[in-house]
């Protein structure tokens, strides 16, 4: 809601932003909690990755490389892709915000689905836009809803896929059709955030869609499976047009030189890459029918987390489920700005916090039914 303001005035839309709020890490009595808010890796980051990172304090009182070459080259080779047309940035975020400063105005129009990544919101009213949400179908973005909303305002489309938090995706073909939909000048970003983690023979990430377009950009980030969320370092692969307007306005140091070394051992590390995954392949179905056991819905999930549904009722209701996670220092996170009151997002975790959250929730059932 805007307020009164009598000193400086911000741009229009910035004070209706509600800021990012993120998940808790800590929890009563100074437990020592199991952390299963933010979709962070249960593996951590790959040894390689972390001695590099090591290795770069003896070199701290140096700028980094303020075109993170070495990391760009390690991305182009990793994904075979032009170097040229990778942008780095101090995570995803960075690059979302960067691109709505680019190509967003006073009037302009953006469309994402609800249930959809918090910062589109924050990024459109940042830059004096209007964010248009779509009604999603089955916890998804309705790919027509969303070309239903298409005007000539419409600057930018977001489209996270996977969503998050649902962890629900859309196939390549509804990207296609939707990307085809957009006139010339509304751009496209696919946050593939998650795209690691997806194992269905109709996903893509959107590398090809942005190699045989001029109006789409992919981003990635190395928060998720590569374990460097403490790094704050993401990438987008974009048309060389786009590129260049983002290396203009960027920071000229925005990428730091230690996380620059250790994104490079990281993508070179795919031993690292293919253990999460498989820990991720095992361990997803296993949370998901053992939750299901005990009554509660989880959504199909392709990330690394699920979304679980609690009734509405107050003694086995969402908050309820949380507190009492809590008093076993389990810390998930709870989803209701993202328009989903009666829900809780968990991360997969290790096999024993995996087990802990199970046995926690079905006490926590037990007892909202004594």
């Amino acid at each position: 809601m805007s307020q009164t303001v009598n000193g400086p005035r911000p741009q229009p839309g910035i004070l209706d932003i509600q800021a990012y709020v993120p998940g808790d890490s800590t929890v009563p009595g100074g437990m020592k909690p199991i952390k299963l808010s933010s979709n962070e890796t249960p593996l951590g980051a790959s040894p390689k990755a972390m001695a590099a990172y090591r290795a770069e304090a003896d070199h701290i009182e140096r700028y980094p490389d303020g075109s993170a070459t070495a990391l760009r080259n390690a991305i182009g080779a990793a994904y075979g892709l032009n170097p040229a047309r990778i942008v780095c940035g101090c995570g995803s975020d960075e690059l979302l915000n960067l691109l709505a400063h680019a190509y967003l105005g006073q009037g302009d129009e953006v469309v994402f689905s609800e249930h959809g990544f918090l910062v589109y919101k924050i990024v459109t009213l940042g830059n004096g836009a209007k964010p248009v949400i779509t009604k999603a179908k089955n916890l998804a973005a309705d790919i027509d809803a969303m070309i239903a909303a298409l005007t000539p305002r419409t600057k930018i489309v977001f489209l996270d896929n996977p969503n998050n938090p649902t962890g629900t995706y859309r196939p390549f073909a509804d990207v296609r059709r939707l990307h085809a939909a957009l006139r010339p000048d509304t751009l496209l970003v696919l946050d593939s955030a998650y795209a690691e983690y997806v194992r269905r023979n109709d996903y893509e990430a959107g590398i090809e869609l942005v190699a045989t377009s001029e109006n789409c950009v992919m981003t990635r980030t190395f928060s998720k499976i590569y374990g460097l969320a403490g790094l704050r370092l993401g990438w987008a692969y974009c048309p060389q047009a786009i590129a260049d307007v983002l290396n203009r306005i960027r920071g000229p140091f925005n990428v730091t030189s230690a996380a620059i070394a250790a994104g490079v051992a990281a993508v070179a590390d795919k031993a690292h890459v293919e253990t999460s995954i498989a820990h991720n392949d095992q361990w997803l179905p296993w949370v998901t029918a053992e939750i299901e056991k005990l009554g509660l819905k989880v959504t199909p999930s392709v990330g690394n987390f699920v979304l679980i549904h609690f009734p509405a009722d107050q003694a086995r209701g969402v908050e309820a489920a949380d507190v009492f996670l809590k008093s076993r220092a389990i810390i998930v996170r709870r989803v209701a700005g993202y328009g989903l009151p009666n829900c809780l997002r968990m991360t997969i975790g290790t096999a024993d916090d995996n087990r802990a959250v199970v046995a926690a929730l079905a006490d926590f059932l037990k007892a909202g039914r004594a």
